[in-house]
């Protein structure tokens, strides 16, 4: 269900406020399914590691069930799901672009930047409202930040290295990866999309 402009205002107005006041920084609130199916899924991260504990997702919910209740801003049922962005994360500010300089990313471009609606590569300078992004087969690009509609960290082994759980008792095996990890070994075949 893609949401209006004056929902989505209506919805930030009403999380923003209160992810902020328990000390977390808001990454993306987007409301999904279909009238009786709805999801309102807000993803957070605690500025100091980029992630959230259960605890902590339980927490920023139950400080949310009574400002949307009171407001109403959804005319259909919907279940809440608050999470953390994950290893493979959405970039949806500025700062991600420059956090996550180097590492590979999946995006999509509306509308079309030179004839390209989707590309595959390493995320480079960020300058002016512009990020480059290293295509393996075409070379650097210059994209609006403003023309990227969705994109998504793809998961490396670079990736993996620079983004450490928080708390792995729940892990069934945890695994070192080498320091001279080949990280040229994911999806070489997918270099760009078109």
């Amino acid at each position: 269900m893609p949401q209006s402009a004056d929902l989505a205002a209506t919805l930030n107005a009403i999380i923003a406020p209160v992810v902020t006041e328990l000390g977390f920084d808001l990454v993306r609130i987007q409301l999904a399914g279909k009238p009786g199916d709805l999801t309102l899924q807000v993803m957070a991260e605690d500025p100091a590691t980029g992630q959230l504990t259960l605890g902590e997702c339980a927490a920023i919910s139950r400080a949310l069930d009574l400002p949307l209740e009171a407001a109403d801003p959804i005319d259909s049922e919907y279940a809440l799901e608050v999470s953390s962005p994950g290893i493979d994360r959405p970039l949806t500010r500025h700062g991600d672009w420059e956090r996550w300089s180097g590492h590979e990313v999946r995006l999509k471009l509306n509308p079309p930047v030179d004839g390209r609606a989707r590309a595959h590569g390493v995320i480079g300078a960020v300058e002016n409202a512009m990020v480059t992004i290293d295509i393996k087969s075409v070379g650097p690009i210059r994209l609006p930040l403003a023309a990227i509609e969705s994109a998504k960290l793809v998961l490396t082994p670079k990736l993996l290295k620079a983004t450490r759980p928080l708390d792995a008792s729940d892990a069934d095996e945890l695994v070192e990866l080498p320091d001279d990890t080949d990280e040229t070994a994911s999806n070489d075949n997918d270099t760009t999309e078109d």
